[in-house]
């Protein structure tokens, strides 16, 4: 997480003749840059950053602000064609059109970048006295920076996200926003919402919403204005196409996927919960406690539950339902299934339909990635029939929760709400000016309870705004550690639980200490735990 070193900072900008390029147009407008291989969390103190970090590829993100900008800039530093290389451009893609209809075999985007990757070596001869784009015995000769410059342009703009293709590549981003005729903004991991130099230009605006409404497979048109969709990544895209819905021209939002999870050690470090609720939550997964992680958008339901999915013992089949591809399961035996809204009405397969077909196929643990509506029921269902579920869930408190799945149209009666265990509610809260996510708060549901009509609830963890932490109100006092998990963990005396609560907690505060952040480590460490105990950890507890 340190700053990059000289040496393989002189070998990128050696080894990238447009890096080279945009660092001496920069130095003559502000400071060198500081270059980053990795984004360490404190650069977001910075009032006035100025840093270069490497994405995927020959894309590098140059972000910084001076004392007479208003806002910081995101800028993508990516090649472009002069002319001379788009001449050569165009020549070697008419060889390619040529050529491709031989390879029958290509149909996914990685068949496709390979194919053209093959092509490209054949038809590109490097030479670096090139100085023409002419073809010979359909050849083409390109110098070697020539030869990165054009294999980019034609990767980004045949499967790639076009103008987008930069953020694509940055594993930084969460949210994306493109607006017609305005510099795209974006949600940075590090530095909040930042404008770009990307620009949605409104003459083409039309053709590229429609290019890329195709991408996710789910056209746009005049008549057919709306568009949702998951990219090849597992990014989600929302397309609106028509000027009539949406005035400015085309506007799309993508919600970038993280290839890797966030662990549940990164998240303690970030403040987001403790290592309290954290060895809370570790014994409810453990122990097949049902879990719905509440709050509003983007305030990290998702990649909570992620993050806490590791906890569910490794030999544990789970069976997961989505519309869009965003729970991450580390188990051997995971049955990933996703709903079907293309195509012919009578195939498509909705949430409900795979969940019921998901109570058949004897699952240990069933996870729909998002609950939105009617298939409450079923979850419901999958709870009453001994099966633990973990969703997430649009609600700002355990009373809407109730409100919510006992009102219509879920309409769950009362009497079965004490089939779930545990709401926990994470928002993004504003503190001493800065943007944080918080777990809110842990509930406990205990039942229904038929004198008063209502739902029965208590408090586990409670976060305290004024010292940022998180209070175990129910220290000795809790319902399902005492009632539920001791029982089925075999302890007389029901009090025994906190020692391994207590124990827990110990074990995650020293994996924190010790800076185990990787996602997989973390995985690996607690499957450790469940196989060999402590004896088998590699640190010392």
């Amino acid at each position: 997480m340190t700053k990059m070193a000289k040496e393989e900072e002189e070998k990128l900008i050696q080894e990238n003749p447009h890096l080279r390029k945009y660092i001496e147009e920069v130095k003559k407008k502000m400071d060198a840059p500081t270059f980053y291989s990795k984004l360490p969390r404190d650069l977001k103190e910075q009032k006035l950053p100025n840093i270069i970090y490497p994405t995927k590829g020959v894309v590098f993100i140059h972000i910084f602000k001076t004392q007479d900008m208003e806002e910081k800039e995101y800028h993508a530093i990516e090649p472009e064609l002069n002319e001379l290389e788009k001449q050569k451009r165009d020549a070697i893609l008419e060889l390619i059109y040529e050529k491709a209809p031989f390879r029958k075999w290509v149909k996914t985007d990685d068949e496709i970048k390979q194919a053209i990757k093959e092509l490209l070596d054949q038809i590109a001869v490097v030479d670096e006295r090139a100085t023409d784009a002419k073809v010979k015995r359909g050849k083409v000769r390109v110098t070697s920076t020539e030869k990165i410059d054009i294999d980019y342009d034609i990767t980004k703009n045949i499967i790639g996200g076009g103008p987008l293709e930069p953020f694509m590549r940055d594993p930084y981003l969460e949210d994306i926003h493109i607006i017609t005729g305005e510099n795209v903004h974006l949600i940075h991991k590090i530095f909040d919402m930042t404008k770009t130099n990307i620009h949605i230009d409104k003459t083409w605006a039309n053709t590229f919403s429609q290019e890329f409404a195709e991408k996710i497979g789910s056209p746009v048109s005049e008549g057919q204005p709306i568009a949702d969709g998951t990219l090849p990544d597992g990014s989600r895209v929302n397309i609106i196409h028509s000027k009539d819905v949406s005035l400015k021209g085309p506007t799309m939002t993508i919600r970038k996927f993280s290839e890797t999870p966030i662990s549940v050690t990164q998240l303690i470090s970030w403040g987001t919960f403790d290592a309290g609720v954290a060895a809370y939550l570790w014994l409810c997964m453990q122990y097949g406690r049902s879990l719905f992680v509440c709050g509003e958008t983007a305030s990290g339901k998702t990649t909570t539950a992620n993050a806490i999915i590791p906890f569910i013992p490794p030999e544990k089949k789970i069976f997961s339902v989505e519309n869009t591809p965003e729970v991450q399961v580390p188990h051997a035996v995971w049955q990933q299934l996703l709903t079907k809204s293309t195509g012919p009405k009578e195939g498509h397969i909705e949430m409900d339909d795979l969940l019921r077909a998901g109570l058949r196929s004897r699952p240990d643990y069933i996870i729909p990635g998002e609950t939105r509506g009617i298939e409450g029921r079923v979850v419901f269902q999958a709870m009453q029939t001994g099966h633990p579920v973990i969703t997430t869930f649009h609600a700002g408190s355990v009373t809407k929760v109730i409100q919510r799945f006992t009102g219509h149209p879920i309409s769950i009666p009362k009497t079965f709400m004490d089939n779930l265990d545990i709401v926990l509610i994470q928002m993004a809260v504003e503190r001493k000016g800065k943007r944080i996510r918080r777990v809110l708060s842990v509930d406990e549901i205990e039942g229904y309870n038929k004198e008063v009509d209502g739902i029965m609830s208590r408090k586990a963890f409670e976060w305290n705004p004024v010292d940022d932490t998180q209070v175990f109100k129910a220290n000795r006092n809790s319902y399902i550690l005492e009632q539920r998990i001791a029982k089925m963990a075999g302890l007389v005396d029901p009090m025994q639980i906190y020692t391994e609560f207590d124990r827990r907690k110990h074990i995650i505060e020293r994996m924190v200490e010790e800076k185990i952040m990787d996602y997989y480590e973390v995985v690996q460490f607690i499957w450790t735990f469940y196989r060999e105990g402590e004896k088998g950890l590699p640190i010392s507890v």
